[in-house]
């Protein structure tokens, strides 16, 4: 059948997608934790060094790359958010409705970006 007419997934299409998104929420959070572990032991490596041109090189080093972490891991934690209601979506009934058209947003978007709520339409629109 094709999407032209259809307002809803199919509760096996929606299985389908739930199991998509429950794999990808299973490596973010993953990913999650092994950004934060690896943030905790940046914190914790001080050490008595004299304060050489070197040392201060090395904690500037360290300090962009903390940064650099700490947004990975905000933007990991937004992700893992937006998978997250993506199944809430799934279970209230309005998964792959875009929020602009109110049309069924295409199985291929999806299953690229699961957590959307934009058709690529809609999406292209706002630019």
């Amino acid at each position: 059948m094709s999407q032209e007419g259809k307002t809803a997934y199919s509760p096996e299409e929606l299985k389908e997608f739930e199991e998509i998104i429950l794999q990808k929420l299973a490596v973010a959070k993953e990913e999650l934790v092994s950004l934060k572990e690896t943030l905790s032991k940046k914190n914790d490596s001080g050490t008595d060094y004299t304060a050489s041109t070197s040392k201060l090189l090395e904690d500037g080093a360290d300090t962009l790359e903390r940064e650099s972490m700490s947004q990975l891991a905000a933007r990991q934690q937004k992700f893992i958010i937006n998978l997250e209601n993506a199944l809430i979506r799934i279970k209230n009934g309005t998964y792959g409705v875009c929020v602009d058209t109110g049309k069924l947003i295409s199985k291929e978007r999806l299953k690229a970006v699961p957590h959307t709520m934009h058709s690529i339409e809609a999406k292209l629109a706002k630019k």
